[in-house]
């Protein structure tokens, strides 16, 4: 655990600790069914600023069945209870794998980056075809063992959510990913609420993550609003995740906790800004800084003084600007005497001492 931290790239894009987060737009099912919709996404998503976009590589038959038994219904009290069982939600909100080679396609043209969250072997052998950068396990997936270790296999990198998942189970997913010889991973804290209260984010987490398991760690976001995102930015954040949609609208399977392309725009600016304001670790006068220099105290003679007089609280002080003695030496230099007359104003230099 004592190892650095290593860097990560996503088709040539480096992410370590010391770069600003990659941003990353989640489409999910916001596309609403329609290809010319995702790729509006996709374009508004480039124009925003974001490093990549993702989308959700299953079908409703490789993630669930279609059956109307208790265990597959949708409780009456879960956001998407419209859609009656978990089939008819994912068939409303899948991304149709005929789709892939037009989506890479496009990104390619437009030059994003673009990978996916996989929930089955088939998509992952879809992806592959496509040369997909990196792949995404999603929380309720991070139990999935021969699923997270087959995706091990590509040596891509591997992004993690945790929302569902505890000490234990994010242990045994890091180790399968290790144990493939593949140390390219990042973990996102998130929490798997549609929106995520914001007492249940604990950004904390996510520093955490970094520590015990000596791996890069981000952000997945669900809350409302871009506030939280920008603020997981700032403590450190590698990766930030966020879904994106066209509106608001509640034909849209996803839209209400998702963010419009114009708070996207917003929020990148923002993550950027503070990503340069932090900057690094240095001491030293900046560049800009150095032009205000003579602001800096230092010590003058502030009153006429005549040859063999002492020096006194009254005659020099410790003022701006900085052409004089450093202030250090006032305590050092009071009540000795000058070897020459000395006007008001004029620097004070050791030379003067008799």
């Amino acid at each position: 655990m004592g190892k650095k931290i290593r860097s990560i790239k996503i088709n040539k894009r480096l992410i370590c600790a010391s770069t600003s987060s990659y941003v990353v737009a989640e489409i999910s099912g916001n596309h609403n069914g329609k290809i010319s919709n995702l790729k509006s996404l996709i374009l508004k998503a480039k124009k925003s600023g974001c490093d990549a976009v993702k989308i959700q590589a299953y079908q409703a038959n490789t993630i669930t069945i279609d059956s109307k038994k208790k265990d597959f219904l949708i409780d009456k009290k879960n956001t998407w209870k419209k859609y009656k069982n978990l089939f008819s939600l994912y068939k409303k909100a899948e991304t149709p794998f005929k789709w892939y080679a037009e989506i890479f396609k496009y990104c390619k043209k437009i030059k994003i980056t673009v990978f996916a969250s996989v929930f089955d072997i088939s998509s992952v052998n879809i992806l592959e075809k496509l040369n997909c950068p990196a792949y995404k396990i999603a929380s309720p997936e991070i139990t999935d063992i021969p699923l997270i270790s087959y995706v091990a296999k590509t040596k891509k990198p591997v992004i993690l959510s945790n929302g569902l998942s505890n000490f234990s189970d994010l242990s045994l997913a890091i180790k399968t990913i290790r144990n493939e010889n593949n140390n390219n991973i990042i973990v996102l804290k998130c929490t798997s609420a549609y929106p995520a209260p914001l007492e249940e984010i604990n950004l904390k987490t996510m520093i955490e993550i970094k520590k015990k398991f000596n791996c890069l760690s981000g952000f997945s976001d669900h809350t409302l609003g871009i506030n939280t995102a920008v603020h997981a930015a700032s403590m450190g954040a590698s990766m930030i995740e966020k879904h994106i949609c066209l509106k608001k609208n509640s034909k849209v399977v996803d839209s209400f906790f998702s963010s419009t392309p114009q708070d996207f725009k917003k929020m990148i600016s923002i993550i950027r800004n503070n990503s340069t304001t932090s900057g690094k670790i240095d001491f030293k006068v900046s560049k800009s800084s150095k032009k205000n220099m003579n602001g800096r105290r230092s010590l003058y003679i502030v009153s006429n003084i005549k040859k063999n007089e002492k020096l006194t609280i009254n005659n020099i002080r410790s003022i701006r600007p900085q052409y004089g003695l450093h202030p250090k030496y006032l305590k050092k230099i009071l009540n000795k005497k000058v070897n020459k007359d000395i006007e008001a104003g004029q620097p004070f230099k050791l030379s003067y001492l008799k």
